[in-house]
């Protein structure tokens, strides 16, 4: 049966925050994964921006691991985003802006508990997202997928969840041999003989019936092949850009691609 979704503006976006991050060892000692920056911003900025240039105004951010870092930088995103003059010796401690962060969002922050699965984390918010539709996605990957569109597919297939598909880069060049002589050099293929899970979900508070409050409830490896044998999970297959950051390397190659005149998940000016 066809969903009936609420518009952008209304509808939460729903972020894993927790990781470790222990393949960025040297950059999640200091501070949790989704502040990993690129460029000037972190990850998790470049998502929510995202979502954000399609319409979405609602964040809710489950934490974990180094979680009060992210309440931090959100807590002072105005001040440390804003030219301003400051009287520290008025009554009041006034402060004149001259120039403010554009985002109007509004952002929920939820401790889920250090270690925990994202199984676990999902279900602890299920208090405040448990009555209506929600978008899903991790706080370690960026894109340029188009949000209407998937959100088109979940309600015209009336399924619980909604994936979006990705053909990943592959990590290594490809060189085509023919004896000794090199028909094509490919930097970075994309992998073409099947779709990996690339985040950006939408997803029906009914998921919340296949969810408990175990730590170890693992969302990936428990929650969505459930779904999938029982026919209520879609695919939205995405072959435009898409890039998580693991390692250090992937790291630095995303810093690259900000470099570039364009990012290729820039979708605002």
């Amino acid at each position: 049966m066809p969903h009936t979704l609420p518009a952008p503006a209304d509808m939460p976006v729903v972020i894993f925050c927790g990781g470790r991050g222990t393949r960025l060892k040297e950059e999640t000692e200091v501070v949790p994964k989704p502040l990993v920056r690129i460029g000037e911003k972190p990850i998790l900025w470049h998502i929510m921006k995202t979502y954000y240039t399609q319409g979405f105004r609602r964040f809710v951010l489950l934490l974990g691991y180094k979680g009060e870092k992210i309440k931090d930088y959100f807590y002072r995103y105005q001040i440390n985003h804003s030219n301003f003059t400051i009287r520290p010796q008025s009554a009041a401690h006034e402060i004149v802006y001259h120039s403010r962060p554009v985002e109007d969002w509004e952002i929920t922050f939820i401790d889920t508990g250090e270690d925990s699965q994202t199984g676990a984390r999902l279900k602890r918010a299920e208090w405040l997202l448990g009555s209506s539709p929600f978008m899903l996605t991790y706080g370690d990957g960026v894109s340029d997928v188009n949000l209407g569109e998937l959100m088109a597919l979940h309600k015209q297939k009336g399924f619980l969840v909604t994936v979006t598909g990705v053909h990943p880069p592959g990590r290594f060049g490809e060189i085509v041999v023919e004896g000794n002589e090199a028909r094509s050099f490919w930097e970075k293929p994309q992998v073409q003989s099947g779709n990996i899970n690339g985040g950006f979900f939408v997803v029906d508070p009914g998921i919340f019936k296949y969810l408990n409050d175990d730590s170890n409830l693992n969302f990936e490896k428990e929650i969505l092949p459930k779904i999938a044998r029982e026919g209520q999970l879609a695919v939205h297959t995405h072959t435009g850009y898409w890039q998580c950051m693991d390692t250090l390397r992937d790291m630095e190659f995303l810093n690259d691609e900000w470099r570039k005149p364009r990012a290729p998940w820039k979708i605002w000016d």
